[in-house]
């Protein structure tokens, strides 16, 4: 699988354009990218504070019979971003709090937001990815957020991001046939922040 990149300067949310792309355009799979989002979305009604500089990005793709079901995904899709976030900031100490929270030195960077549409008796599964690349919120929460610029003293471009990202994706749907669930749930098991 290989996937068409459509860029922004401004969305709703990317996972908004997603819906459009797929209902309004018949794409099949892609992965949008936007420099800034006004009404970017997390799990359970929450809201995504999207500044500017960060990355904002949602990949989809249809849901086939030969892929793993959507609740498997949950793990799948942290763990391909944390892995990508490591190869990014050669960070050790990366983590996950589930189901969409993915921390570096115990410090939220990343949140994953997943969707499913249907369209045409086909399921969808959208994958929004919100990662703070150069700021982050200040949280009123029990954990605080960072960014990537603080925690690895680099710049770093959102291309870049996109472009592994894009092939971690693209290598897990050209070896699905040696997905092995066991593997996914193991790694995410011992990734989880206490």
């Amino acid at each position: 699988m290989k996937f068409e990149i459509f860029k922004f300067d401004s969305l709703t949310s990317t996972n908004d354009k997603a819906i459009d792309l797929i209902k309004n355009k018949n794409k099949k799979s892609g992965f949008i990218l936007s420099k800034n989002q006004i009404e970017g979305r997390g799990t359970h009604g929450k809201k995504w504070i999207s500044i500017e500089g960060n990355f904002f990005g949602s990949l989809f793709f249809n849901l086939k019979n030969d892929y793993p079901p959507f609740n498997e995904f949950s793990i799948i899709n942290p763990i391909i971003i944390s892995d990508v976030l490591k190869k990014i900031s050669n960070e050790k100490n990366i983590k996950l709090k589930f189901p969409n929270d993915i921390f570096i030195n115990k410090k939220k960077v990343c949140g994953i937001l997943q969707e499913v549409i249907n369209n045409e008796n086909k399921e969808f599964l959208i994958v929004g990815i919100g990662i703070n690349v150069t700021a982050n919120p200040v949280l009123n929460n029990i954990y605080n957020a960072t960014n990537l610029s603080v925690e690895t003293n680099k710049n770093h471009q959102i291309n870049e991001i996109v472009e592994l990202i894009i092939s971690s994706y693209e290598d897990f749907f050209n070896n699905i046939k040696s997905y092995d669930y066991i593997y996914y749930k193991k790694k995410a098991n011992l990734m989880v922040i206490n």
